[in-house]
């Protein structure tokens, strides 16, 4: 008899939830076991809280040297800056330099940042001068005080990862969600493909659209769970790198692909590049998907979704 196997974990300063589809309870929990372990081994790479990460050495050497790190990180790494490309700069991973010291988006926060100092940072920001030589596996930040990191991308890989680990222990169907950023594949213990709530904006309890998916990831990028307001305007915690200021005008995106490192990756670019850019994008990339929902409730989706 198949059943659903559970577990929520916090994981990556988020809550994280596993489920394997299988008969065994003390086999699914091990499946569980085994790709909790997968994500905090990817927490510590990416870390930068740890002063030992080697994500922390290349920001600390940034104009100073290369950096020789795992192949593991070179390719992400390189991956994303792929992605910087396609986006026209608006995922970027350089964009270190103007986070936690303008934007904490906790309560305390009431007025907005000096936007000359920001500006100042934004010199910083440039996914280009990030030099990377294959042959040596280094990573070389060209700008003194530029720094990497990957809090638009990790959930994602984190998921991605440990979804693959899953499947090649013979996990034929479960879900990896990574606090909103999913990936799914295979059926729910009824055989029945997995449903999946697209949240209301106005009320994250309660989804708008239910859509069916199997060997699909979605993302979820909204204003809904960090924000602050200012002088009466609502700006979410997403940073447009090229402006250093968080985006306003949209309540949410939500990006379906069946890579959820990919789908991570770009409901960032999707919720700051303006709606018609991004849905022209989004077209013209086989297998991505989104929906947009702006300030006025308007729904927005590219070409090949059909909401019930």
């Amino acid at each position: 008899m198949l059943r659903e196997f559970k577990r929520p974990q916090k994981l990556m300063g988020n809550a994280f939830e596993i489920t394997v589809v299988g008969n065994d309870e003390k086999k699914a929990q091990e499946h569980i076991d085994v790709a909790i372990e997968e994500i905090r081994r990817i927490e510590k790479l990416f870390t930068t809280f740890n002063e030992e990460s080697q994500t922390n050495l290349i920001n600390k050497n940034a104009g100073i040297q290369p950096v020789q790190v795992d192949l593991e990180i070179f390719d992400l790494i390189e991956r994303s800056m792929r992605i910087s490309a396609v986006t026209d700069g608006y995922f970027d991973i350089s964009y270190g330099g103007i986070d936690k010291s303008f934007w904490n988006f906790d309560r305390t926060m009431n007025a907005l940042p000096d936007p000359e100092l920001i500006k100042d940072h934004l010199k910083l920001v440039n996914y280009r001068n990030i030099i990377l030589d294959r042959d040596n596996q280094t990573v070389f930040l060209k700008e003194k005080g530029m720094r990497i990191g990957f809090g638009g991308i990790g959930k994602g890989y984190a998921a991605e990862m440990a979804k693959r680990l899953l499947q090649r222990r013979g996990v034929t169907s479960g879900i990896v969600n990574a606090s909103g950023d999913l990936t799914a594949w295979g059926n729910q213990a009824d055989g029945k493909p997995w449903t999946i709530g697209i949240a209301d904006p106005d009320n994250a309890g309660r989804p708008f659209s239910y859509m069916n998916i199997t060997d699909m990831a979605i993302a979820t990028s909204g204003n809904y769970e960090k924000f602050v307001i200012i002088n009466g305007k609502r700006y979410s915690h997403t940073i447009n790198p090229k402006t250093g200021m968080p985006v306003s005008g949209i309540k949410s995106v939500t990006v379906f692909c069946p890579n959820a490192e990919i789908a991570d990756a770009m409901a960032t670019p999707v919720s700051i590049m303006g709606i018609n850019a991004a849905i022209h994008m989004v077209n013209q990339i086989n297998h991505l998907e989104c929906i947009i929902i702006d300030d006025q409730d308007k729904i927005y989706s590219s070409q090949n979704i059909n909401l019930k």
